[in-house]
């Protein structure tokens, strides 16, 4: 239902989602398919730490922000200096997280 809910948010702010992925493979299968501008990155995959996708979208340079329910003091040292966006979220909290890791960006898909 969460996904249902994010996807809606996206497209109410204009975006348009590929994806969804709710394991760690299939995300990864979209960093290396498909094409786009951002990511919101749930840490918990189907019970799976998502952090080699944070992993791999920072290799293509892709910017994402995690989705969690945790303090940013949570996440390993290295991935603190990600973005974070604590759920529960509201839409004008994703729009400030997407429009902080796209800045100077033009695109719209997540």
């Amino acid at each position: 239902m969460v996904v249902w809910m994010l996807e809606d948010m996206l497209t109410d702010l204009g975006f348009e989602m590929v994806g969804p992925a709710v394991r760690v493979g299939e995300a990864l299968e979209l960093v290396d398919a498909e094409v786009f501008d951002a990511a919101v990155v749930d840490i918990n995959l189907a019970g799976t730490q998502s952090f080699p996708v944070a992993d791999a979208l920072a290799a293509r340079g892709i910017p994402f922000t995690f989705a969690t329910g945790y303090d940013r003091s949570s996440l390993p040292s290295e991935y603190q200096r990600f973005s974070c966006l604590r759920k529960p979220y509201r839409i004008s909290d994703l729009r400030e997280a997407l429009d902080q890791i796209m800045e100077g960006r033009t695109g719209n898909t997540v």
